[in-house]
């Protein structure tokens, strides 16, 4: 049986914990290890501040963040409906940083992708991101 959740949040910093912690709160019941609570927080926090910092770029917008999980997997997809990215592929290559003068690391993707056992990420420049993670229970 699946079990699944559905939130829209403000795109501000301060709610970046609330998705963490919701998240959290969500896979608990189904695996209470707190590696694998941690490396759920870990991602959705990186998801979730990619949004904010890049998909808004710190101005106004709505964040949704889905969730849903089965017998051996939980399945998180965050969206963000703001300027998109232009180069998945450089996206994702570790240290790509287009806010260098920021001190962004260019980490985000590579701490998603290693922290979940499977990531998708789908953009239409102007229009949106969209972060698939799954994760199986240990």
């Amino acid at each position: 049986m699946e079990n699944s959740a559905y939130i829209k949040f403000s795109a501000l910093p301060e709610n970046e914990s609330f998705a963490r912690l919701t998240a959290a709160a969500f896979v608990m019941n189904k695996n209470s290890d707190l590696d694998f609570i941690d490396d759920i927080k870990t991602v959705v926090s990186e998801a979730v501040t990619n949004s904010i910092v890049h998909g808004y770029e710190g101005g106004l917008g709505e964040i949704e963040m889905k969730m849903t999980a089965d017998e051996r997997c939980v399945y998180i997809e965050i969206t963000d409906f703001g300027k998109g990215i232009e180069d998945i592929t450089l996206a994702r290559t570790p240290l790509y940083s287009t806010k260098p003068s920021e001190n962004r690391a260019g980490i985000g993707f590579t701490v998603m992708e290693t922290f979940t056992d499977e990531l998708k990420v789908e953009s239409e420049k102007g229009k949106f991101t969209k972060v698939i993670m799954s994760k199986n229970y240990r």
